[in-house]
């Protein structure tokens, strides 16, 4: 292929311009994990081997002082907290949920029913599905609420094993802090999520249920987590 040296230089000035607006995207993800990072240091309850730690105060969950978590945990029915009013529905706890693994992936939503309520969602990874080597052989993606893999040759682990150590879950900040720290997560950051799993309605006929178990795959098969406390690492 030829270049025409017009074409030579507009081709070098739009690889120097994407590769400032990454660069600058980069310093400003760094930036808000600083900010968030040093506004939490002083709060009850932080500490650990977390850079950032944003919890809701008024919504404590049974799991938060379980640490580390190896596998997400999940309590009964009992002792649960009245529904949380959210800006245009309610979200009904299911069960006590606590969830940390490596980001598979993250997506961000604005524009569907569903970001209403959750405007992130993040594909969780755990088991040995939170290792690199592992990793590196799914070639992983996000979208329309879904979470897709797929491998070249052999799969890296069984595939049974893959749909009960990773999932795609849907985000529910339980405040506006929660919600720029869920924004702010980075594929590959160990990420731990304290909530509730959650059936969402918007008083209008239509409902959101979330999955309560991690061994289905496909349709419904997610997690709709009301999000009470985030903690984020970077790797």
């Amino acid at each position: 292929m030829k270049i025409s040296r017009g074409g030579f230089w507009w081709l070098l000035t739009a690889l120097v311009a994407a590769f400032i607006s990454f660069a600058l995207l980069d310093h400003h993800r760094r930036q808000q994990r600083a900010v968030l990072a040093a506004t939490t240091a002083s709060e009850p309850g932080t500490g650990g081997n977390f850079e950032v730690d944003v919890a809701a105060m008024d919504c404590p969950t049974p799991f938060a002082d379980q640490s580390p978590v190896a596998q997400p945990l999940q309590g009964d029915g009992e002792g649960l907290p009245n529904a949380f009013a959210l800006a245009q529905g309610a979200a009904t706890p299911i069960a006590p949920f606590a969830v940390e693994g490596r980001v598979l992936g993250r997506k961000n939503y604005d524009s569907d029913r569903e970001s209403r309520f959750a405007p992130t969602d993040i594909a969780f990874g755990w088991g040995r599905m939170r290792d690199p080597s592992v990793i590196d052989r799914l070639h992983i993606t996000q979208s329309s609420r879904w979470y897709h893999y797929s491998w070249t040759g052999e799969p890296p682990l069984p595939v049974a094993e893959i749909v009960r150590s990773s999932a795609n879950m849907h985000m529910i900040p339980a405040n506006t802090r929660i919600a720029d720290a869920l924004s702010d997560v980075a594929r590959n950051d160990i990420v731990r999520v304290d909530g509730f799993l959650v059936t969402v309605t918007d008083g209008k006929g239509w409902g959101w249920h979330s999955s309560t178990t991690r061994e289905d795959s496909g349709a419904g098969a997610c997690e709709v987590v009301y999000v009470c406390r985030v903690r984020i690492k970077s790797i």
